[in-house]
């Protein structure tokens, strides 16, 4: 019966549905209500699928032509490089950029007709993985951050040094890399090998194969959800806290301040973080409890995948990351100066 499963790789222009983490044991032809769910969703319309291949394509060119120029600004200025909050954003738009660059490859991949291997597939993933969860976690370390310039003032130059800063990334970046490598290594060793294994990377459907695999499949996506949810929780938390603190202060006595719209920037951010997350655990109860189809449930992971996720990473260098006037102004000097010179010598003929 397994050889059965081979011939529909020739099927050209449609999804084939294998875990690549071997996801797929529960999901076996010998069933016969598994047998329904893998013909209702192998043939979803291909074609249609194409459109999604934009949201991707143009966040990632939104955040090519700011991201860089200010990664440019940070590093490249010994001053700016060498305070915690303009290190900490540049790992994280690094962290934001690169997600992007991947997510983007393996979106085109999964629609077109190259197929990569399954080691490739894997390593894909681990590294979608490890820089989402590096911005994720880094968001959250600009938060505490934050936390202690304003309300502990005195005490933050010798808390968090600019060399202390750079452990803090390393260790951040060691940490987005150890968590999801653990929960590939439990599905490694809990899954058995598959008679097929997948040769496109299409994070969507993946993420909707994870409901039909087993409990220790189940654990690790409960278990990766929630870890989500403890670290934005932490970020929301911290936010507050920063609002009652300084509330008698005077600063967000106008809507219109600078602190009520950088306050206002973050939690918009924060809130395009919250939002896929609350959208993926909303249908995954309803998948299991069959309110919605496969097919359904992989528009539904499109959608969150390839626009909510995606969004905030290229909204964030916008809406955050210019917001500093150090970096604003710099960039505006650079986009000067480069003006200046294409015009210098054309004047001077």
């Amino acid at each position: 019966m397994n050889y059965s499963l081979c011939v529909l790789e020739e099927i050209p222009n449609e999804i084939f549905l294998y875990s690549i983490l071997g996801v797929n044991n529960s999901f076996s032809l010998d069933n016969p209500s598994s047998l329904g769910l893998q013909e209702q969703i192998i043939y979803v319309p291909y074609s249609k699928t194409k459109m999604f291949l934009i949201p991707p394509i143009v966040c990632l060119t939104a955040a090519l032509l700011i991201i860089p120029p200010i990664l440019f600004v940070i590093f490249s200025h010994v001053k700016i490089r060498q305070e915690t909050r303009y290190l900490l954003l540049g790992n994280a738009l690094l962290c934001d950029l690169i997600y992007l660059i991947l997510y983007a490859m393996s979106a085109v991949l999964s629609m077109s007709d190259f197929k990569l291997s399954q080691g490739a597939c894997v390593i894909l993933l681990f590294l979608l993985a490890m820089t989402y969860c590096g911005g994720l976690f880094t968001a959250a370390a600009m938060v505490i951050d934050t936390y202690l310039a304003i309300l502990w003032p005195l005490h933050y130059i010798s808390i968090l040094p600019s060399s202390r800063t750079k452990r803090l990334i390393l260790f951040l970046w060691i940490s987005s890399g150890i968590f999801p490598g653990t929960v590939f290594l439990i599905l490694k060793i809990t899954q058995k090998p598959s008679a097929c294994p997948v040769e496109s990377c299409s994070v969507p459907i993946i993420l909707v194969m994870i409901l039909q695999g087993n409990h220790a499949v189940k654990c690790c996506y409960v278990l990766s959800v929630s870890v989500l949810f403890l670290f934005l929780s932490l970020i929301l938390g911290c936010y507050m806290v920063l609002y009652f603190k300084t509330k008698q202060s005077g600063i967000w006595k106008s809507v219109f301040s600078r602190a009520s719209v950088t306050f206002l920037m973050h939690h918009i951010i924060l809130f395009f973080h919250f939002s896929p997350l609350v959208a993926f655990v909303v249908e995954s109860l309803l998948y299991v409890n069959a309110v919605i189809g496969p097919q359904t449930g992989i528009w539904v992971s499109m959608i969150i995948c390839n626009v909510l996720i995606i969004l905030p990473k290229a909204l964030s260098p916008y809406l955050c990351g210019l917001r500093y006037r150090e970096i604003s102004s710099s960039l505006d000097l650079f986009l000067r100066w480069k003006r200046m010179t294409v015009v210098s010598p054309a004047s001077s003929t």
